[in-house]
């Protein structure tokens, strides 16, 4: 079993068929699929071997997708990078992952470490320029067009992508082919790809969601990727209608800001060909998906998972959606809601939530403690908080680590944003806890508005004492141009936590 085999699939049946599309040009598989042999055929004449480790700092483009299935097919393990990272950062993930090689771009030439903090990569592989060992054009030319894709067992690794680090350093999970495979196998039947479909991608692919969720699944499914390096608005919009782009995939931030686009009409035909909506790596306010479907007729699908998890594990069904629930589980895993002990809760009842099955990850690459820690019994523990309903549907309230404890009362940020988000004028919000020095945490709701000065944060706090009980409104309310977000979109809540200090 091998990711690449979908691939070598595609260029036997679909060779002529669009697979990439980027900056006015357009991949197809045939010529995708010889240029990852010639990456892989190249690579092994430097010295990589199947099992070893490279490193891919790229932005989205289609060099890294390529970079990709080349290691894919000569057996090596990809090693994704977030290009938002800086020098000592990539300094310990390449020293980590144990890499020998580094793919690159010259504008992010500057992060990359002198080679004596990096001294097992004997190779740096740059593309747009020179400033490596070899570039990229050097590379593919001499590499063959032909390459027997390497036979992988469905437990060997086939990527490393390393963790947010929200507490300490970040750790590299190891994703095998039969992870993958089965993922993207589930993904292509569960949300109903087609091969005439054409799917935008602007998210990162060094991401999990972006990596597996969108780009593999799509090269599983044969379909067309249309790829952005990010998300710029008016671009993106451009290319929705030029690429007749069938499949959107988005954060609720972006959500909302095509919702607040001041030009109507333009958003209409940019979203003319779309038949299929979906967000992930953070939760979707209600009223948020209810606005969409009513502007666009278009449901708002939902899922759930995590990079531990490949990602996909839970999906809200098109045939039987519920509203605020990111579904049951997929084919083949099993989810579960545990008490502190591991035991199962009661339907209904709030516990974390656990997943397993083809999905979870091998462990983290060279931490046995901390792969112990995560998975249990073969179960992923997520750190969500959550709870399920009697067909088996999830409700996820919020993270563990996010939960306010007021005097003893437990208060779920999540519940608090819901309500926040049916005013009108509030963009974005994030509710935190904050240090009390009577109840030992109190609640604060950082928000964005839509038109700043023109709504009180006594008319919110009014808003949310009308919803939910006293002890759950805002204690504290501060006005912010905007919150912080990661590269997928998803608000970062431990610098909101940082940067808002506590006042009224």
């Amino acid at each position: 079993m091998n990711i690449a085999d979908a691939l070598d699939r595609n260029r036997c049946f679909f060779a002529d068929r669009d697979a990439v599309v980027f900056g006015g040009r357009t991949w197809s598989y045939g010529e995708l699929w010889a240029d990852a042999n010639r990456v892989a055929s190249a690579l092994a004449g430097l010295g990589v071997t199947a099992g070893d480790k490279v490193c891919v700092f790229l932005s989205n483009r289609p060099e890294f997708v390529t970079a990709y299935y080349g290691c894919q097919k000569l057996g090596a393990v990809c090693v994704s990078l977030s290009s938002l990272s800086k020098a000592d950062e990539i300094e310990y993930m390449a020293n980590d992952s144990e890499s020998v090689a580094l793919i690159t771009e010259v504008e992010l030439l500057a992060e990359v470490p002198a080679r004596p903090r990096i001294a097992g990569v004997r190779t740096v592989v740059t593309v747009g320029g020179g400033g490596g060992d070899v570039t990229w054009e050097a590379l593919l030319a001499g590499g063959a067009p032909e390459f027997t894709t390497a036979r992988t067992d469905r437990e060997d690794g086939a990527a490393i992508i390393y963790t947010s680090g929200t507490t300490g350093r970040p750790k590299g999970v190891v994703l095998t082919h039969g992870n993958v495979v089965s993922n993207t196998n589930a993904t292509k039947y569960m949300t109903g790809m087609r091969g005439e479909d054409r799917a935008v991608c602007f998210l990162p692919i060094y991401h999990s969601f972006g990596q597996n969720f969108i780009v593999n699944a799509v090269v599983q499914a044969g379909c067309t990727l249309v790829l952005h390096k990010k998300f710029e608005l008016e671009p993106v919009l451009a290319s929705l209608r030029e690429n007749r782009v069938t499949r959107w995939y988005a954060v609720p931030p972006i959500y909302i800001l095509m919702l607040n686009h001041p030009d109507r009409r333009a958003v209409d035909e940019a979203l003319g060909a779309v038949r299929y909506c979906f967000s992930a790596a953070a939760s979707m306010p209600g009223e948020v998906a209810r606005r969409w479907k009513e502007r666009f007729a278009l449901e708002v699908n939902e899922g759930y998972g995590l990079t531990e998890t490949t990602p996909f594990a839970s999906y809200n069904h098109e045939f039987r959606h519920k509203e605020g629930s990111v579904g049951t589980a997929i084919m083949n895993v099993e989810i579960a809601i545990t008490d502190p002990d591991g035991s199962a809760v009661p339907r209904g009842e709030l516990g974390e939530i656990w997943i397993k099955g083809p999905n979870v990850m091998k462990g983290y690459y060279r931490k046995p403690e901390a792969t112990l820690e995560t998975i249990v019994d073969g179960y992923v523990r997520s750190g969500d908080i959550g709870y399920m309903d009697e067909e088996g549907y999830i409700f996820i309230v919020d993270r563990l680590k996010d939960m306010i404890n007021a005097s003893g009362l437990k208060i779920w940020p999540r519940e608090v944003e819901e309500v926040l988000y049916t005013h009108p004028n509030v963009k974005e919000c994030a509710v935190i806890g904050v240090p009390h020095e009577v109840f030992g945490e109190t609640v604060k709701a950082v928000i964005a508005l839509r038109e700043p000065g023109t709504t009180t944060a006594e008319e919110l706090v009014d808003l949310c004492r009308r919803h939910l009980a006293d002890y759950k409104a805002p204690r504290l309310v501060e006005f912010v141009p905007e919150l912080p977000k990661n590269a997928t979109g998803k608000i970062l809540k431990r610098e909101v936590r940082d940067e808002a200090p506590p006042r009224s």
